[in-house]
């Protein structure tokens, strides 16, 4: 049994709704979608009081089992116009599983800026964000450790979001107390600055009660057995994703000078030091860890805390898509120049995706010189302090592109595309087109798919299974790197969630949810004045062959629609 809050932001008043069973099971971007149906959200202004913010937690949160304690964060995006679900790792998932809570939501908008304090003795309290506002998130972060203490997660709204740039995201404490843990895409950030709350802190507590305490347990140990045997958890392990840029510079993928290129180095003349190899080493040999947990108990250990040639923390994490993005895209060769890139953006709060591509699109207007990491700097103190300029380039990449008349701006329902060039990544590339979700690999990742002699309906199929599990995952609070040991283990997976809240579930439900979620999306988009002109690609995939594979994107909106149409008859 657990509650879960609707939060009456003007009036400061909370109700509790009591939960069991299935309804614990049901959640993240599930919940979110259903609500936000329901609710006839499709409509609204995605920054008016009438968007609610959701946040909703899996039914292993609270507990020690591995990449389970995911934190989902929906509402109307004020990016896309669509429906957004963002999530992120670290320590929130788990304070609301220990406080007894599947989640809350957010309700109107507060006369003035606040603090949400949800305490362990089942308390909320809303307290006057004074003295709070204007500083950056590690600033922030250690003054309200400094108020409620060190036992606490904090979801937190960066100076970006607080005058609503689009570019910001929710930052979200890691095992450290960091605030480098970001829900970050969509602006639902922007969101919560609408809504006046600065911070929700809640409270670490102690493991929740569950239905069978036992086979939970029994479960978790099982579940890290098997994740201990998975070679691509063992990479994960050692190289983090940054792993990705690798093979992506390998295969021509790689977003490089404004997805102009898709490779950023010979790697037969030259050392590629933007990618997984050459950091780990790096780190290794510098004093940094290149294995860390972002959430308690996670064994896949993807994330890392980069640290300069004098041993000092720089930034934690760097990884693959702000590697692609604010590094490659942009120019940047040297990983030094993006850790302290990427430092800053986490202390604003923002999406590394969607600024990394908004700056190649200044770059590409001739604003700046790619490769200057000088440029990049000073277009993030813009945003930081909130200049007319700095608010232009907060409101992400296509309304930059607009403004700068640039013919290459790479997005997809307003979004920016993730760090896998289509032309090449060609089943990410259909994902990034059919989800509601807007440009947004997580949606369902295939990198490794070769794909140059294979069908539409080839390609389409494993875009859209990759989109059924991703949809169930994040309904569950699972980490998609997972995947792989939760696909082989559903039985036992289905088991333990059943033992967690006494739900009579069976494996069957897993593919249900992801399929049910993606309806549920895909009828929000459609009630938002989405059509099938959305879904395209920009022109230049189609007319600009990538070097150096010479390729350039084979499918329109039209014929990923039709398989997608066959896909939902079935």
């Amino acid at each position: 049994m657990r509650d879960y809050l609707h939060v009456d932001l003007k009036n400061q008043t909370v109700k509790a709704v009591e939960q069991s069973g299935e309804e614990l099971v049901r959640v993240g971007r599930y919940l979110i979608a259903k609500t936000l149906v329901e609710e006839n959200i499709a409509g609204v202004d995605p920054l008016s009081p009438d968007n609610p913010l959701i946040f909703s937690a899996g039914p292993f949160a609270g507990t020690n089992f591995s990449n389970a304690n995911r934190t989902s964060v929906g509402c109307k995006s004020p990016l896309t116009g669509g429906i957004k679900e963002a999530n992120a790792g670290g320590t929130f998932g788990v304070a609301l599983g220990q406080l007894h809570l599947s989640g809350f939501t957010l309700h109107g908008a507060a006369d003035d800026w606040l603090i949400i304090h949800l305490g362990k003795d089942g308390s909320c309290s809303f307290d006057p964000a004074e003295g709070f506002m204007g500083k950056g998130n590690f600033e922030t972060a250690a003054l309200l450790h400094e108020k409620y203490g060190k036992k606490v997660s904090i979801a937190l709204c960066g100076p970006v979001g607080e005058y609503q740039g689009l570019l910001a995201g929710i930052a979200i404490s890691d095992t450290d107390r960091r605030p480098a843990r970001l829900a970050a895409r969509g602006g639902i950030g922007a969101v919560m600055g609408s809504k006046k709350v600065k911070a929700i802190v809640a409270d670490l507590n102690r493991m929740p009660q569950l239905h069978d305490r036992k086979k939970v347990i029994g479960a978790v140990r099982h579940y890290a057995e098997k994740l201990d045997e998975d070679q691509m958890i063992d990479s994960y392990k050692r190289f983090g994703t940054a792993m990705m840029a690798d093979y992506m510079n390998h295969v021509g993928g790689l977003p490089v000078h404004n997805f102009s290129a898709g490779r950023l180095v010979d790697t037969d003349r030259e050392t590629m030091k933007m990618g997984g190899d050459f950091i780990r080493e790096q780190n290794i040999a510098r004093g940094g860890d290149p294995s860390h947990a972002c959430m308690p108990g996670c064994l896949i250990r993807c994330s890392n805390v980069y640290a300069d040639a004098d041993g000092n923390e720089v930034v934690s994490p760097v990884e693959y898509e702000t590697l692609g993005l604010l590094g490659t895209n942009c120019g940047i060769k040297e990983p030094d120049e993006l850790a302290r890139l990427n430092a800053i953006a986490n202390d604003l709060g923002i999406d590394t995706i969607e600024t990394g591509a908004m700056v190649g699109v200044l770059m590409e207007a001739g604003a700046g010189k790619f490769g200057d990491a000088g440029f990049i700097t000073g277009v993030l103190e813009e945003i930081r302090n909130g200049t007319e300029q700095g608010r232009l380039w907060a409101q992400g990449t296509a309304a930059v592109g607009e403004h700068y008349r640039v013919r290459r701006v790479p997005v997809i329902k307003r979004q920016a595309i993730s760090a896998y060039d289509p032309r090449v990544v060609e089943a990410t590339g259909i994902t990034m087109m059919v989800t509601a979700q807007g440009a947004d690999h997580t949606a369902g990742n295939v990198p490794r798919m070769e794909t140059a002699d294979k069908s539409i309906d080839e390609i389409a199929a494993a875009s859209h299974a990759a989109q059924v599990q991703t949809a169930a995952a994040d309904s569950l609070g699972l980490c998609i790197f997972g995947r792989t040991v939760t696909a082989a283990e559903l039985d036992r997976v289905t088991a333990a969630i059943n033992a967690a809240v006494g739900s009579k579930l069976n494996p069957s439900f897993f593919d249900e949810l992801g399929r049910d979620t993606l309806r549920l999306e895909r009828e929000f988009n459609r009630a938002a004045g989405f059509t099938e002109a959305d879904d395209e690609l920009p022109e230049f995939f189609y007319n600009e062959p990538l070097e150096p594979s010479n390729r350039v994107a084979r499918f329109h909106a039209r014929e990923v629609n039709e398989f997608a149409d066959n896909w939902w008859r079935q």
